[in-house]
């Protein structure tokens, strides 16, 4: 029985997943059932490597919400409007929906997953978090059965693409940025990407899902890369790190007796994180993603992969397409939610106080080369109970010196206590760094 797609957009990851449909030879047999009836495009002239019949295009996405043969609606037009509107009509229409759209997930998905379930159609996202990495179903299904502990990962194939090649070349953030504008890894405007905002809204949804509620968007602290000095990420190196843009959630209580409706407090966050370098994730190089689950009782799971591009994303669109028009041929249109599938939410989940939260550090320190004044910064960090691990003098000139301090784990208001007591040491010129360090 054929399954009428309705497509939002015909971008890059639009014309992945026609590519796909239009090409179901060697696949699934259930992607032969699946039809690409209507598709809306902003520009019906323009040129596009894949033919498509003309009546089937339309700028207007509404009609191909509203079209009669559209069975499942996919949405991979980007932005917030009028994405979030055509996934709601969409979902009043009764159509079950598709979207990579993480913007709109991460804001907005707990008044979508309510629509939904109030029409019992599915919404389903594997493609808004890393790309072709099947991520969302496996925290979902697979992994439902443990307690998860830690959820963490590099989701960003344009900031991990700069980070490597800082660290294999020595070479300036932003002389790798421009390189990667060139070669299309980074978007003209790169804010989302290298300030941190496209991981935040990644590890928003991840957050969720692994825990149970949604988690405030606006509440995730969020430090990018764009103001990284080369010198970090050589210091790092020489200490036996490497420095990635990591995106975390972290359960900061035991829930071991916690009931179904128990609620959670999280930290979650995205910052520039040495990593030693025998840790899971500080192998994952170029624009790969990789998000390390660790659980009770499952341990430590990584999954890695491609985070994005035409062929990975439209991987996971088709996937859950696929999903849905399985569930339709067994039990039909109104055969009901499959919990574990559609997106609910069982628990409550708060933020931590930032400054209550507990982190290893990296600390940059300009000063005066001359004697005594590593020992006053570790007066300072003591005064503050702040343990120290390692505290090393990597570079003097001309009077000048650069400290390196690695802490151990501290409370962030006693961490920012000692920094606030050493940047007004005598012979203490700035705190030039400070990242965090797992």
């Amino acid at each position: 029985m054929a399954i009428g797609i309705g497509l939002l957009g015909l971008g890059t990851v639009g014309s992945g997943v026609a590519a796909i449909l239009a090409s179901p030879q060697g696949r699934h047999p259930l992607v032969g059932e699946l039809v690409l009836e209507r598709v809306a495009v902003r520009d019906l002239q323009r040129p596009r490597p894949l033919s498509l019949p003309p009546e089937r295009l339309t700028t207007d996405p509404e009609a191909v919400i509203d079209d009669p043969k559209v069975d499942i609606v996919v949405e991979v037009m980007g932005g917030l409007e009028p994405a979030r509107s055509l996934i709601l009509r969409a979902i009043a229409a009764g159509k079950p929906v598709v979207t990579a759209n993480k913007a709109v997930i991460a804001r907005y998905g707990q008044e979508i997953a309510a629509a939904a379930a109030q029409q019992g159609v599915y919404v389903l996202i594997e493609a808004a978090v890393g790309g072709g990495i099947p991520i969302i179903e496996p925290i979902k299904q697979s992994l439902g059965g443990n307690r998860i502990r830690r959820v963490s990962g590099i989701i960003n194939g344009t900031t991990n693409y700069i980070l490597s090649r800082m660290a294999d070349e020595g070479a300036a953030y932003g002389e790798v940025l421009a390189d990667a504008q060139r070669l299309g890894y980074a978007e003209a405007d790169p804010a989302a990407d290298v300030q941190g905002g496209d991981a935040a809204d990644k590890i928003a949804i991840l957050a969720g899902l692994a825990y149970g509620g949604p988690v405030a968007r606006a509440g995730i602290a969020t430090e990018g890369i764009d103001r990284l000095d080369a010198r970090d990420v050589a210091y790092a190196a020489q200490l036996g790190f490497v420095v990635k843009l990591l995106a975390v959630a972290e359960r900061m209580e035991d829930e071991a007796h916690d009931g179904p409706a128990g609620g959670v407090e999280l930290d979650v966050r995205v910052h520039p994180t040495l990593l030693p370098k025998h840790h899971p994730l500080a192998g994952v190089h170029g624009v790969n993603n990789a998000i390390l689950v660790e659980g009770d009782p499952v341990g430590q799971v990584m999954f890695f992969g491609p985070g994005a591009g035409a062929g990975p994303t439209a991987s996971a669109v088709v996937a859950d397409i696929l999903n849905i028009a399985g569930i339709r041929q067994v039990g039909g249109p109104q055969a009901g939610l499959d919990p574990l599938l559609a997106a609910s939410s069982w628990r409550h989940c708060t933020l931590v106080d930032g400054s209550l939260s507990r982190h290893r550090n990296y600390v940059r320190l300009r000063t005066r080369d001359e004697a005594g004044v590593i020992g006053r910064i570790g007066t300072c960090f003591g005064a503050a109970e702040v343990s120290i691990q390692s505290i090393v003098q990597l570079d003097a000139s001309a009077g000048e010196a650069e400290i390196v301090v690695i802490t151990h784990e501290v409370r962030e208001d006693r961490f920012r206590e000692a920094l606030t007591a050493i940047e007004a040491l005598e012979g203490v010129e700035s705190v030039a760094a400070c990242l965090r360090t797992l």
